[in-house]
């Protein structure tokens, strides 16, 4: 076997593959995207390609990846191979890894001392956000699972970042699964700002050899009578529904065509409506939530079986008796078909679908033929996940779940200490078979997994083939996906087989092109390294980047920085971090502080505070939440409290809700409160009305006034105005305590005994006064 030879790799243990080579040097060239099969080194190219800009730029090396799992796997992996030489007064590792459970200060401290970084990408733009580091000194990003760079995901922003404030600018993209839209991967190559894409598929002739075979086997399997049952129950509550739309003067699919892009089609009517003021378009939308939660039944009961169906309908009939019920779960619970499914669901003792006893007999089998082998098994929902867990351990076959951060009613999600825990003892043989959701679909290597079950099909192209690239990673594999015939099960198999093809058919037609940008797309210029030579790793050929130099500047001309004032502070709540909001103020230069605030979402010196909320979220908070005790919470803890509604939605045809009402909630706000209202087009144009308030926050000139009042009529007014800044003392109970005590000083000097003793003055307004006037200022 040839291994690689360079500087930084230690020596004979990376294996030269002569694709990772070619793809690694090219890669050097400019922003690249990998797009190769799972288990082929895509981690080994990152590899390449680091060591590469460390031994002839240096600087440091950040590579993302979306979970925790991925991220050390990632580390391990560069620990094991790359081998960088100490530097002077270097403490401590070069190698770090950031994830949310690493302290802010802690991540600060360590990004100065290492030169390679391993991290999830929020965690890498909060920190840039609240400005803890810089990436001006990364000389390459590597972003593993690239396909995810689209919409608000953290990768889009920390690229454009990245690209806008590097020295040497060079960006890795990896994927084994760009997808087989054209559009949406064209998307992502101008997030990343891609200028090349590489490509390789299984049957390529540098690649073969190092392709394991993998078995692909499909089993179908026949929905039981009870089950069957069931679904016709559930498509007659469907039909009905529908009919009801229909009467409305909707155009509605056909029961057995009820599928997601169907009923979204059915919603878009549904809002079109809403928003030119229909009055039925408001029971129709209640019709189609009943229709989405009955599609998700049907769902359960083709592909999962009784165990994941009975705790759902559990669900919607506690969801339906519940004072907060919206009306399409109370009508739905109370349905009397819908009850007789209950009872009959209710009577399940053991799971009813035959799939879960083909796993266990394949899984059994399996493990006759290749004891010391492992088997991952993925279902889309937690509930499936632990009736299999269940099932297994009652066989005797030792398994663990292996699902998300997050909580699900009573159970509890995996935090990600707990995952990696997991994964490290699956790789340690402690248990065989590892239950996993869409979490453990991404890039996770554990090298004796010899079987994949997939106990659904599933319809993206993506995630088959990430969850097919469990196994035959370095032997060959089975995989097994059980298809519920004559269901929506069928249909997944076949459009996911159909994206695959496409998919390949793509990649195909990638490799080696340069990409033609837009007109219209940011044009990112890569600085020369002058004198710098690359050894081609394996070879012993140099290779010099060709990259143009970055124009000088104008001498003798200020930038515009030069007359600015210090950037206006603005303090962040850190839940606001994924929002357009907090990435609009970072561009905007903004100087952003991040944490946890007790009230409202944004705080502009010790006077502002601000509450954003869509048009959307604050009429379902209206709704559903105390909208008033949160804004009165937000008010009475500073003298500028300020509400900005965002979005295009009209208020008022949000949610089927009386306009005077809403009139009055935005009275109440602005008037009885004194909070200042704001609306706002969207995210962009938020941060820019925060910008601005912060602005002139900073920017004010002499002592800032605590009262907004600033000339009186009266003697007797000013004293009335003094009074009602004590808490919870209004107008009308100022002029009872002035007139009953004649002076300010003597309400102040009052005991609590004489100020309760004042008609309308109770005990908790008194202790207030009293204690508020005594206490010490500090």
């Amino acid at each position: 076997m040839k291994y690689i030879t360079h500087p930084y790799i230690r020596p004979e243990s990376l294996e030269e593959r002569s694709y990772q080579l070619s793809i690694a040097m090219k890669a050097l060239d400019g922003n690249t995207m990998v797009v190769l099969p799972t288990g082929l080194g895509k981690t080994a190219i990152a590899l390449l390609v680091a060591a590469s800009r460390l031994y002839n730029g240096g600087g440091r090396v950040l590579v993302l990846a979306p979970t925790k799992p991925l991220v050390e796997q990632h580390l391990r992996f560069f620990q094991e191979f790359l081998m960088l030489p100490e530097s002077a007064g270097s403490v401590g590792s070069p190698f770090a890894m950031f994830t949310g459970e690493t302290p802010p200060e802690e991540r600060a401290h360590v990004w100065k001392t290492s030169q390679v970084c391993f991290a999830t990408p929020q965690v890498i733009k909060n920190d840039c956000i609240g400005g803890r580091y810089s990436l001006e000194d990364v000389s390459l990003l590597v972003v593993d699972e690239c396909h995810r760079a689209v919409g608000n995901y953290a990768y889009v922003f920390i690229a454009d970042l990245y690209l806008r404030v590097a020295k040497k600018p060079l960006i890795l993209a990896m994927t084994a699964s760009p997808g087989a839209d054209p559009v949406k991967v064209e998307g992502v190559y101008a997030c990343l700002g891609i200028d090349r894409v590489e490509s390789r598929v299984e049957s390529d002739p540098d690649v073969e050899p190092y392709v394991h075979e993998r078995e692909v086997e499909y089993v179908s399997v026949a929905l039981p009578p009870e089950l069957q049952e069931t679904l016709t129950d559930f498509t007659t509550l469907v039909t009905a529904r529908l009919q009801s739309l229909a009467d409305l003067g909707f155009a509605v699919p056909k029961p057995e065509r009820l599928s997601i892009r169907a009923l979204s089609a059915l919603n878009g009517q549904i809002q079109g409506r809403i928003a030119a003021r229909d009055p039925r378009a408001y029971r129709a939308a209640s019709l189609y939530a009943e229709c989405m939660k009955l599609r998700h039944a049907i769902s359960l009961c083709e592909s999962q079986g009784s165990g994941a169906l009975k705790a759902y309908l559990a669900r919607l009939a506690s969801e339906g008796s519940s004072g907060k019920a919206s009306k399409a779960s109370r009508r739905l619970s109370h349905d009397p078909l819908f009850r007789n499914v209950l009872r009959r669901a209710e009577g399940w003792t053991d799971e009813l679908h035959p799939k879960a006893g083909i796993v266990i007999r394949q899984v059994r089998e399996h493990f006759k033929a290749r004891p010391d082998s492992r088997i991952i098994i993925f279902a889309t929902y937690r509930d499936t996940v632990m009736m299999l867990v269940d099932l297994l351990s009652r066989e005797g076959i030792t398994c663990e779940k292996f699902v998300g951060q997050a909580n699900r009613d009573a159970e509890k999600g995996l935090s990600q200490k707990k995952q990696l825990e997991a994964l490290s003892r699956f790789r340690a043989g402690e248990f065989r078979v590892l239950i996993a959701t869409s979490v453990g679909e991404e890039g996770l290597d554990i090298p004796s997994t010899d079987m994949v079950i997939f106990y659904e099909a599933v319809p993206s192209e993506i995630r088959s083939i990430q969850r097919k690239g469990r196994t035959g990673r370095s032997r060959s594999g089975k995989i097994l996906v059980l298809v519920t015939s004559g269901t929506s099960d069928e249909a997944f198999r076949y459009v996911s087989q159909r994206r695959e093809r496409s998919m390949v058919s793509g990649i195909r037609g990638m490799s080696g092109q340069d990409r033609q940008k837009p007109h219209d797309a940011p044009q990112h210029t890569f600085p020369s390294w002058e004198g710098v030579r690359t050894p081609l790793m394996g070879s012993g050929v140099q290779h010099t980047p060709p990259w143009g130099s970055v124009p000088a500047p104008l001498v003798g001309q200020s930038g515009l920085d030069t007359f600015l004032t210090q950037e206006p502070r603005i303090v962040v709540d850190d839940r606001e971090t994924s929002s357009q909001v907090v990435e609009t103020l970072h561009t905007l230069g903004a100087d952003i502080e991040l944490r946890r605030l007790d009230s409202g979402d944004y705080a502009i010196g010790d006077r502002i505070l601000v509450e954003r909320k869509t048009a959307r979220d604050f009429m379902d908070t209206l709704i559903n939440r105390d909208i008033f005790g949160q804004i009165k919470k937000m008010a009475e803890a500073v003298p500028r409290p300020i509400l900005i509604i965002e979005g295009p939605e009209d208020l008022y045809r949000v949610r089927n809700i009386h306009p005077n009402a809403i009139r009055g909630t935005l009275a109440a706000i602005a008037v009885d409160m004194g909070v200042t209202l704001f609306f706002t087009a969207d995210g962009e144009e938020t941060a820019n009305m925060l910008y601005v308030l912060a602005r002139r926050e900073e920017g004010s000139r002499g002592e800032r006034k605590m009262h907004p009042r600033k000339s009186y009529r009266s003697l007797r007014e000013e004293q009335e105005y003094v009074l009602t800044s004590f808490p919870s003392i209004g107008l009308k109970n100022a002029r009872l305590l002035l007139e009953h005590f004649g002076s300010l000083k003597a309400v102040i000097d009052a005991g609590k005994e004489d100020l309760v003793s004042v008609k309308g003055i109770g005990e908790k307004t008194a202790s207030r006064i009293w204690d508020l006037s005594r206490r010490t200022y500090s």
